[in-house]
């Protein structure tokens, strides 16, 4: 919860009121600790403060413009044939470059993996796996990664939670396929609170791709409250990809987090392109000796996107590596805040730790603000960070013009070659075509670029 205020909050605003919980527990089929779990989070979402521009997490990011009393918990509706039709184009494409997959539409699971090609694995929607696999869900879900006591939001998430995924690898098993995560709202979809959770055991190792989309939705307005927990065991190996694109009339919120054991091993690659509002907390926490991860990420803004991503990567046992690089492109009016910390404990000797944040400004009216910022307990640590932000260089213009290159081709080719670097550390071919094609289709929008 924000610390700037200390005097009782104000009652949390919004359509998510106690009749409103109430009317969501009934239409819910779930073991008493969940119900008893959703009761607790619902109690400190009513009693956390709500977020200001005095709060130093929210200085930089202006939510007056979110009219939380104008959205309600999703309730159980299957979606109808235009809805499921909507991201159809998306899951045929995740299906060429991937295994199996799940997808969820408007907060409900439309389509399942196929248990054949899971190697042993479990992966499926949260509401089914509340009634296969609740034993699992009680020990891990919103209790140690994240956790309804970090703002309102998590705790309006861990209230009100709907859709999502398990991923479960047990002890040795080794998925050799990628997997994918659809998650997805459709024009009669305005509100969705999917929750990820990755857990694999020691020596387990898989890959999964998460994309979220809003497709032919007409501006209407909608909320995302989401979070992504992952546990990765001792040995451990996972590839996770999040790539977020909503619409641009959707406010996205989320917290993010892994528990990286002894000599386990994360690549954590984020794609920040859509919402009209996102702010986001990324973190890695190294809690055993030996971690590792490498933290990924692309982010491209047009017309008035705001897009804040607080990144942290917390080193708690000695010998832990981190290495986070996050490029960002803006164009338009639109704004990215990046916020990086490295917190190195008492205990993380012989830490190497490393973040970095490139921002390429395409006009004159967008804006980059970039925060590192090292926290250091121990005495035997490498640690460093540095973050960029800067115009086109006219020069390299010039020389692509004066070869006979267009004006706006020559964009294109400094923008690609700006993101290269953080595309070449991404292991997964198909996202880096992902990515790479994301970023186009956005140069191409909105006002012309100047320069």
């Amino acid at each position: 919860m924000s610390s700037a205020s200390t005097t009782t909050p104000p009652a949390a605003p919004g359509g998510f009121t106690e009749l409103a919980f109430e009317t969501f527990l009934r239409s819910r089929d779930e073991p008493r600790w969940l119900i008893d779990r959703r009761r607790e989070a619902f109690t400190l979402f009513k009693a956390a403060p709500w977020p200001t521009s005095k709060d130093e997490e929210w200085r930089r990011t202006d939510i007056r413009g979110l009219k939380l009393d104008a959205f309600a918990p999703p309730g159980r509706r299957e979606p109808d044939a235009e809805a499921r039709a909507a991201l159809d184009p998306l899951w045929q494409e995740l299906s060429t470059h991937y295994a199996t997959g799940i997808a969820q539409v408007n907060a409900e699971a439309t389509r399942a993996a196929d248990p054949a090609k899971l190697g042993g694995a479990i992966f499926v929607d949260l509401g089914r796996a509340v009634k296969e696999s609740p034993e699992l869900l009680r020990r891990f879900l919103l209790t140690e990664a994240v956790t309804p006591r970090e703002d309102a939001f998590a705790a309006l998430h861990a209230a009100f939670w709907t859709g999502g995924t398990l991923l479960y690898v047990p002890r040795g098993v080794k998925v050799e396929a990628p997997l994918f995560s659809l998650v997805g709202l459709a024009r009669d979809g305005h509100v969705d609170m999917d929750h990820t959770l990755v857990v694999l055991e020691e020596g387990a190792e898989a890959t999964l791709v998460r994309e979220t989309s809003g497709r032919d939705r007409a501006g209407a307005p909608a909320l995302h409250v989401g979070a992504v927990e992952i546990f990765a065991g001792r040995g451990a190996r996972l590839r996770f990809v999040n790539i977020q694109n909503w619409d641009t009339s959707t406010w996205h919120f989320s917290r993010e987090r892994a528990l990286v054991g002894s000599d386990a091993a994360l690549q954590w690659t984020v794609g920040a392109l859509g919402s009209r509002l996102a702010k986001v907390n990324q973190e890695v926490a190294l809690t055993g000796e030996g971690a590792r991860a490498q933290v990924n990420g692309v982010m491209f803004t047009t017309g008035r996107q705001h897009l804040a991503y607080f990144t942290r990567q917390d080193h708690q046992a000695p010998h832990t590596t981190s290495d986070l690089l996050y490029k960002g492109g803006l164009k338009d009016r639109s704004r990215i805040v990046w916020k990086g910390m490295i917190r190195v404990e008492k205990d993380a000797q012989r830490t190497d730790a490393y973040q970095k944040d490139d921002n390429l400004v395409l006009s004159d009216a967008a804006r980059a603000d970039s925060i590192p910022g090292l926290e250091i307990e121990a005495n035997d640590v490498r640690c460093t960070h540095g973050a960029t932000a800067g115009r086109v260089d006219e020069d390299m213009i010039f020389y692509a013009r004066s070869r006979g290159v267009s004006k706006e081709t020559a964009i294109r080719l400094i923008v690609e070659g700006f993101f290269a670097n953080v595309y070449d550390r991404i292991t997964l071919e198909p996202v880096q075509e992902t990515l790479r094609q994301a970023v186009a289709d956005k140069l191409q929008l909105g006002a012309a670029t100047p320069v």
